[in-house]
């Protein structure tokens, strides 16, 4: 309290009584027991506290600081900040090469801890409930030259030409519009950050980071399967892309969570030939075939020799993905529920997370975990504090707080 007191009297280290109150509520809501505050088994000195270099990186995630070097001059600049966190202020501050060496080796499980915890606070205060849940991947690029658009390496985005700066990274690639009718596509080395959000709130329940190269069905599958044990999705109502139209994740809802899907059809995994409102088959002609043959005897498919006409052959399936109304309103309104994921994606983003400034996969997964915690502290912050409108919005709060 006296290191505060009289950081507040110095004019030119004063930080703004908003930011004060704000980090104060974020660490308050912020319980740390379950991470040991000190190595046990270092020997000598104890070095920085854990406690203390996690609320760190929270400030530079809620700041959108994408580098170390940001967060280090802003907590010099900020004494007071660096006070909330724990740090001793009357002492230096951990190195650039502390923090990076905290980001590298700190365990991800602690972090995915803190994370469950959080969603298991705005579950308990009613705000998350898990029954129409969004699943989507955001794609994180890995930081390397090969990623430049000015760069002039040969066969850059060849999977040969794996970066030497991250051994981590794969090749990925991802929509760069999203008009469905001219949809370009860009190639990047790096990673992806797949998400779960509570399609109602519009919060994360669950997240994981993956080279780019993995797909998004077969994270799926992972991922709903790890969370069913911790947070309850019985009786699901999953929604996502057609990236995830595969069977096993039909089946997996539907077997396992006893839950229904809202997954547009893939049309490269459809195969049956369009049909006119009556049920029969179209040719390439548009024209209707009632006998499943050439319907005008062309002389090209249609010889009296060897070629009969052209034919046409469906593929009658009674499994679940085949048996779905994706044409009803229910399905539609549900599945428009998809945006949530969108939203949230870009909220996850502007955190300066489109880009990743460290070099491997535990790095840039700690990172994207401190993103994500520092957006659900913020929602529970804002909730407790009376503020509903606000709490799927960092500035808003921290402007207000």
């Amino acid at each position: 309290m006296y290191q505060l007191q009289l950081l507040l009297n110095i004019p030119k280290l004063f930080t703004s009584l908003s930011k004060i109150d704000f980090y104060s509520s974020m660490f308050k809501n912020l319980d740390l027991s379950s991470i040991p505050e000190f190595p046990s088994s270092s020997p000598g000195r104890k070095g920085y506290s854990h406690h203390a270099m996690f609320r760190a990186f929270i400030v530079m995630k809620a700041e959108r600081f994408g580098t170390i070097s940001d967060l280090l001059d802003y907590l010099r600049n900020n004494l007071i900040i660096a006070h909330l966190c724990g740090f001793n202020i009357l002492k230096p501050l951990p190195s650039y090469w502390t923090f990076r060496r905290f980001i590298n080796e700190f365990s991800h499980d602690y972090l995915t801890s803190i994370f469950q915890n959080q969603v298991n606070i705005l579950k308990n205060m009613g705000i998350i409930s898990g029954e129409f849940i969004s699943m989507d991947s955001t794609p994180i690029k890995a930081n390397t030259k090969l990623n430049n658009p000015k760069s002039f390496s040969k066969n850059k985005f060849s999977k040969d030409n794996q970066p030497k700066s991250d051994k981590d990274c794969k090749l990925g690639v991802y929509s760069a519009s999203n008009d469905s009718s001219n949809k370009r596509y860009k190639f990047y080395w790096g990673y992806k950050n797949h998400i779960i959000v509570d399609a109602i709130s519009g919060l994360p329940i669950a997240e994981t980071t993956t080279p780019a190269d993995v797909p998004d069905f077969e994270v799926a599958l992972s991922l709903l399967e790890k969370t069913n044990k911790w947070f309850n999705l019985k009786y699901v109502n999953f929604i996502a892309d057609k990236g995830y139209d595969v069977k096993r994740v039909y089946n997996f809802v539907r077997d396992t969570l006893h839950g229904h899907c809202f997954i547009p059809l893939n049309k490269r995994n459809s195969k049956n030939p369009p049909l006119t409102d009556d049920g029969y088959m179209v040719c390439e002609a548009g024209i209707k075939m009632l006998d499943s043959a050439c319907p005008i005897k062309h002389p090209k498919y249609f010889n009296g020799k060897k070629h009969r006409g052209c034919t046409k052959y469906a593929i009658i399936s009674s499994d679940y993905r085949s048996s779905i109304n994706r044409d009803s309103l229910y399905f539609k309104a549900v599945y428009r529920l998809r945006v949530e994921s969108e939203r949230y994606n870009s909220r996850f983003k502007a955190l300066d997370f489109e880009k990743a400034y460290v070099r491997n996969i535990n790095s840039v997964s700690n990172l994207n975990t401190f993103g994500h915690i520092t957006l659900l502290t913020v929602a529970i912050v804002a909730i407790k504090l009376g503020k509903f409108d606000e709490f799927k919005s960092l500035s808003a709060l921290m402007q207000s707080a």
